[in-house]
């Protein structure tokens, strides 16, 4: 009695269950166990426990008793019934401890298998992605991944904020542009490119492979690059004060431009594609100048950016036939009637950027309500009255040196290729003041027009008429007839695009070209 009273006290302290033994003499033992059932609180165990002893008191002297209550089970026996390696009166809860072995060895076993579940799903995925991506970059993805030039989406987004609009600085064809800082504190401009079509591949690779290698204070540096994310991401050096294009037209929380500032920008530019044509290991042309695309730094030095739309022109080749691209307005015109890509293409678009530097006006040529600025400043030129379009916030005192600069964005924008001048010579007239400058001929799309190539263009419908021109040059005087359709053409165009919010072209024009039965 005394070991089934001793259960009865230890069993409501240890989880309503205990076990115990007692020697008898004799060498005879006897094993016991008290359990209540795991709703029964402790005061209720105890209860039933109690009750319990004064019946099973009716069981002795035989050598086994047992009773069940509601609630409460105990037992003797001088045969041990149960497992315990503990000494007398020393029990525990071991049967309870085994079950939460067994429990948590089930659970370790079912996380586990989870755990390798998972990542064979995202090493899976991540090789389907990995060959997604080669088979869109082709020969660059393994190039890529193997250049230090190459790094992690996941770092990338971080430094921008997760593509926080309050870090977007701009927005072109090809993609944004935010402002993000990097783990070692460099401030960087990233460019998140548009991720679905095959002119995106040609992009990223142009971008990447073509200007990852150049150096010039005059063009913006290529700083790295990341595939690894759900769109291509490109990093640039970050520069300060925005575009060309907002100093000019957009903000007006700035000085105007003097005119040593603006000087300094057409050279700083003309140096940049000088290298590009000539000075680089590759022929580079650019296809995309214009004054969004010229970057300020906080010195005002000018950096040509957005190399998207760049093309390499062979050694062995004087001009690439390709789709147009570009922006109108900028783009030279055999270039945008017939798709006759050479440097000369960039040496149009640059004498355009010169020619509104100098003016401070935009270059709406193809605004049905707008004039051509091309057009006013040829005309002021033929009447030589030149100084009359200067920007007027130009000091008086360089009048002339602005005269003489738009004399050169003139014979940059000649409708003959073979008459504009290279980069180079472009160079020493605006560093020479001794350098002589030949007189300018008439720019495309006038009235009489001038241009430097035969043209032939048929449409299948019947809002335009089929006509052809042929010009002809001489060593002084050049004669030519103008195709009102094709400028006509361009103003829809420019119309339709303007109000889809579109301004550089990709492919897109070369479709419009082919929809509207125009060939070259």
């Amino acid at each position: 009695m005394q070991l089934v009273r001793n259960l009865t006290l230890e069993a409501p302290k240890n989880d309503g269950f205990f076990v115990g033994s007692m020697g008898k003499g004799n060498n005879v033992s006897v094993y016991g166990l008290a359990q209540c059932w795991e709703l029964v609180n402790a005061s209720a165990c105890e209860d039933c426990l109690v009750n319990a002893v004064s019946r099973i008191s009716s069981c002795l002297p035989k050598e086994e008793g047992r009773v069940l209550n509601a609630g409460c089970y105990l037992r003797y026996s001088t045969n041990k019934f149960y497992y315990n390696s503990t000494a007398p009166l020393v029990g525990g809860n071991r049967a309870r401890r085994k079950l939460a072995i067994i429990l948590a060895t089930t659970f370790s076993t079912m996380a586990l298998v989870l755990i390798i579940a998972t990542a064979i799903f995202f090493v899976n995925k991540k090789l389907v992605k990995k060959r997604q991506e080669s088979k869109q970059l082709g020969a660059l993805s393994p190039l890529l991944n193997k250049s230090k030039l190459n790094l992690s989406y996941e770092s990338l987004e971080k430094a921008t904020n997760y593509f926080s609009d309050t870090n977007k600085l701009g927005q072109g064809g090809s993609g944004s542009v935010y402002k993000g800082t990097l783990p070692n504190g460099k401030v960087v401009a990233i460019k998140r490119l548009f991720f679905n079509t095959r002119q995106w591949v040609d992009q990223f690779f142009n971008e990447v492979n073509l200007i990852s290698g150049i150096n010039h204070k005059n063009l913006v540096k290529l700083l790295g690059c990341s595939i690894t994310g759900p769109e291509s991401l490109l990093v640039y050096e970050f520069v300060s004060n925005q575009s060309l294009h907002d100093y000019l037209f957009v903000r007006k929380d700035v000085e105007p431009l003097r005119w040593e500032e603006r000087y300094k920008i057409v050279l700083g530019t003309a140096e940049g594609l000088a290298y590009l044509h000539e000075e680089s290991k590759l022929r580079i042309i650019h296809r995309d100048i214009k004054p969004s695309n010229i970057l300020l730094d906080e010195d005002l030095t000018p950096k040509i950016a957005d190399f998207g739309l760049v093309r390499l022109l062979p050694e062995d080749k004087t001009h690439i036939s390709t789709a147009i691209a570009g922006t109108l307005g900028y783009m030279a015109p055999e270039y945008a009637v017939r798709g006759m890509l050479t440097q000369k293409a960039d040496v149009y678009s640059f004498g355009v950027l010169v020619i509104e530097i100098t003016c401070g006006k935009r270059n709406k040529c193809f605004s049905p309500d707008m004039v051509c600025i091309l057009h006013m400043v040829w005309n002021q030129y033929e009447a030589d009255k030149l100084g009359e379009v200067v920007d007027p916030v130009i000091e008086h005192n360089f009048r002339e040196e602005a005269c003489r600069l738009l004399q050169i964005g003139l014979l940059c924008v000649q409708a003959s290729t073979e008459l504009r001048p290279s980069m180079s010579t472009i160079l020493q007239m605006l560093t020479d003041d001794t350098c002589e400058i030949p007189c300018p001929t008439q720019p495309p799309f006038l009235s009489p027009s001038s241009s430097g190539f035969s043209l032939n263009m048929t449409t299948s419908t019947s809002n335009y008429e089929t006509e052809s021109y042929i010009q002809s040059s001489g060593h002084n005087t050049m004669q030519s007839r103008m195709v009102p359709r094709w400028t006509a053409f361009i103003e829809n165009v420019s119309d339709k695009l303007h109000e889809d919010g579109v301004d550089t072209l990709g492919g897109d024009l070369d479709g419009l070209l082919c929809v509207s039965g125009i060939t070259g």
